[in-house]
């Protein structure tokens, strides 16, 4: 993923008008973390109401109910994303200066191991079928597949391009979007081999990635303000609702049927499907700089990081004022 820190994206561009309200979603507040330094993905668990964020070189734990920071995870140099096994008492963070992965107990927040992987690892995703961790490795532009209960690397996938979000459908298939040749590879984790690939034309430069697992369908948000749904199965982009502009993250509730697209611009794209079209249905403001997302499937909230940016000379690259990193809660 597009690591979020001092360097903004250019000037993003203007927020799109917004839409009357027709689903109830707002913002509802923030949970303050502080702290330096930049930010990446941020992942829900469920079951222990903890939200893991991402945040330079380590990792803030929340408390995603009473709103505050419980824990952190210390050593984690150019921290990318989380991947979570409950069922191990595991969760497994991408080092994306350091080329490795972090094995943490999830109950203690202690580091109990580190894996190899390939250069600069990004996205990480934990596949429950075959009980294996797949790193991106976006400058070697492969994947790095460690067994979750041993720790230990099992194979190197080549990949054809470089990789950005991913998921996994929890049959098997591990998806990945692939940034600069805009295309979606699908892996067997069993066997740690790529089984098919397709374009995600229109869309390009795809980064963040969502599932509809029930109904089989993929959610890319694109570099030019679209959001590619397609059909891994056939393939096939089978829509392509516009977003906002600088978008990093997009989140799929299967309770509420609304793929959300969170976009550096200060807005939120909630996109539907009604009459069997995919529509975007509202636009609701957020804050600047608030481009990746999670979705907690219990409460149906919304996470969103930023920080607030200071004012700086014309044609300056903005930065962060101290101690402002917060996360945006969003919901009804």
């Amino acid at each position: 993923m597009r690591k979020f820190g001092i360097c903004l994206v250019g000037a993003l561009l203007a927020a799109p008008l917004l839409q009357a309200a027709s689903t109830g979603y707002h913002l509802l507040g923030e949970i303050k973390v502080g702290g330096e330094g930049g930010w990446d993905y941020l992942t829900v668990d469920p079951a222990s109401r903890r939200l893991y964020v991402s945040h330079a070189t380590h990792v803030a734990v929340l408390d995603i109910d009473a709103g505050t920071v419980v824990g952190d995870i210390p050593d984690t140099p150019g921290v990318h994303g989380i991947a979570l096994a409950p069922e191990l008492n595991r969760g497994f963070i991408s080092n994306g200066r350091s080329n490795t992965v972090t094995i943490v107990d999830l109950r203690t927040l202690k580091a109990v191991g580190t894996a190899a992987t390939g250069e600069n690892p990004d996205s990480i995703r934990y596949d429950a079928a075959s009980g294996r961790v797949f790193a991106f490795n976006g400058r070697s532009k492969n994947a790095t597949a460690i067994d979750a209960k041993s720790g230990t690397v099992a194979a190197t996938i080549p990949l054809p391009g470089k990789p950005e979000f991913s998921v996994a459908d929890g049959k098997g298939r591990v998806y990945v979007n692939i940034e600069d040749t805009s295309e979606i590879v699908e892996i067997d984790a069993a066997k740690a081999t790529v089984t098919k690939k397709y374009s995600l034309a229109p869309c390009q430069e795809p980064s963040g990635l969502a599932i509809d697992t029930r109904n089989r369908r993929l959610f890319s948000v694109c570099a030019n303000r679209l959001m590619a749904i397609s059909d891994p199965d056939s393939g096939k982009v089978l829509a392509t609702p516009a977003i906002g502009a600088g978008s990093d993250g997009v989140a799929f509730d299967p309770g509420t049927g609304f793929a959300y697209s969170s976009n550096g611009d200060g807005t939120l794209t909630i996109v539907q499907q009604s009459a069997g079209k995919y529509e975007v249905v509202e636009n609701i403001a957020t804050e600047r700089g608030a481009r990746t997302i999670a979705v907690d499937e219990k409460s149906h909230k919304l996470f969103l990081p930023t920080a607030r940016t200071a004012p700086g000379a014309a044609g300056a690259r903005p930065s962060f004022l101290p101690d402002s990193f917060k996360v945006l809660v969003v919901g009804k």
